[in-house]
């Protein structure tokens, strides 16, 4: 048999093989344009607005600060729910004190949590769960790192959940179904089914490299037509 013969029947052979993830490419690749990244990353649902530090006494100094968290890395002086405390980190642990009395406030309990939840939430909706998270879900797995955490899911057509550090009071996820889509589609546009993470794993170089053979196969099938027609 001639090489045409044997490039239709494998180009019509990797058509059925690339065909369906090409148009979930095209379908994933519209929904991630369609949609703006502001939206996904949802700064929209909370904003987290730094409040000026005011100056003046009446905080406890360094000194007092070192004496009782020796060895502490790093210290950062900030306001959480209209009070100034001290971020102080300890290698990988973080936590929070009063900035005047130095009485220590994290683990931040369920409470403070939902105060601050509601302090930063641009919606109109109530709050519907308050959840300790002690494996972080799918939606947050590169948070991972940071469980155990606090996760607020209010009540709105989004499903918007906010994910909290209760040690640094910390925003550390903003999630909803737009996001959640968003997620899903990149999933199935990387072919990593796994971590959803890894842009260079096998199986998408291999369907990249059998998209990339059916359209040149396509290419040399047009030609070969068009030389045939055109030869006496």
């Amino acid at each position: 048999m001639k090489l045409p013969f044997w490039v239709r029947r494998a180009h019509r052979w990797m058509g059925l093989l690339i065909g369906v993830q090409a148009l979930l490419w095209m379908i994933s690749g519209v929904y991630m344009t369609v949609i703006s990244l502001d939206i996904i990353h949802g700064d929209h649902l909370a904003h987290v607005d730094e409040e000026p530090l005011r100056t003046g006494q009446g905080r406890i100094d360094l000194a007092q600060v070192a004496h009782h968290h020796p060895g502490f890395d790093s210290l950062k002086l900030k306001n959480f729910l209209g009070k100034e405390v001290y971020e102080i980190g300890v290698g990988p642990q973080t936590h929070l004190i009063d900035a005047r009395s130095g009485a220590r406030i994290s683990p931040i309990g369920r409470e403070l949590i939902l105060e601050r939840a509601r302090e930063i939430y641009q919606g109109e909706a109530g709050v519907r769960e308050v959840s300790w998270i002690t494996e972080a879900p799918q939606e947050v797995a590169s948070r991972a790192m940071f469980a155990p955490m606090w996760a607020v899911r209010f009540d709105d057509r989004a499903n918007s959940t906010l994910y909290f550090s209760p040690h640094s009071g910390e925003l550390l996820a903003r999630r909803h179904d737009l996001w959640r889509w968003f997620d899903f589609l990149w999933m199935l546009h990387i072919m990593d089914y796994d971590t959803r993470t890894d842009v260079n794993n096998t199986l998408l170089r291999v369907a990249a490299g059998v998209g990339l053979i059916f359209a040149l196969s396509g290419a040399w099938l047009v030609f070969y037509s068009l030389r045939r027609r055109t030869t006496p």
